[in-house]
């Protein structure tokens, strides 16, 4: 992957007008948004919220390779360096979405923090599988609460039976987490802790696109 295709693909959390978090895009999608003056860049700097344009976004970017360096992703082109945004704020949109967190193998993983939650160990996703708590073959569905991320030791060991048949146990319940989970996963990084000044437990029911 190329350095502009990587910061392309940075990740943006997106505020409506009243500075509630509602979504998180990519840098393509954000900067499209910003260059159609539909939305703005906002930085949290020593404690305040710092509202940027595009222009004025381009002119602090010699500061931030200064300074910032390594707090940022860099789109570079022909023309121009500057900072991926982490945070843009929708002028005209002031609603919360209504959507709930979705029940995928990606949000699966980062709910069990790719641990395989009958040995406890961790493993990359390509080592981990998904395995029904309650098997398929006994009536077990696919929701948040019966499934789980499995080593594939661990799950040739269970096979077709509840843990209690195969004489293990979970580490924890599994339960659908009231936020997208890959947040949490995301906000490990330095680079993204401006965002826990958005994130509001009541309303961070959205999804990552």
């Amino acid at each position: 992957m190329t350095a502009l295709a990587s910061a392309l693909d940075a990740r943006v959390l997106v505020l409506n007008r009243l500075y509630g978090a509602i979504r998180v895009v990519d840098a393509r999608r954000a900067f499209t948004l910003v260059c159609k003056q539909v939305a703005e860049i906002v930085s949290v700097e020593n404690g305040n919220y710092v509202s940027y344009d595009l222009r004025t976004w381009a002119d602090a970017a010699e500061f931030q390779r200064q300074f910032e360096h390594d707090q940022h992703d860099w789109l570079q082109t022909t023309r121009l360096v500057i900072a991926v945004p982490k945070v843009i704020r929708l002028l005209g949109y002031d609603r919360f979405p209504k959507e709930q967190v979705k029940l995928n193998r990606r949000n699966i993983y980062a709910r069990d923090g790719n641990r395989c939650q009958y040995c406890g160990k961790h493993f990359s996703t390509r080592e981990l599988t998904l395995d029904h708590v309650v098997p398929r073959v006994q009536g077990g569905g696919n929701t948040w609460e019966n499934l789980v991320c499995a080593c594939v030791k661990c799950n040739a060991r269970k096979g077709g039976r509840t843990p209690s048949e195969a004489g293990i146990r979970l580490i924890r319940p599994p339960v659908k987490p009231k936020r997208n989970p890959a947040i949490a996963v995301r906000l490990g990084s330095p680079k993204y802790q401006s965002w826990k000044a958005f994130l509001d437990e009541a309303y961070w029911t959205v999804e990552l696109t």
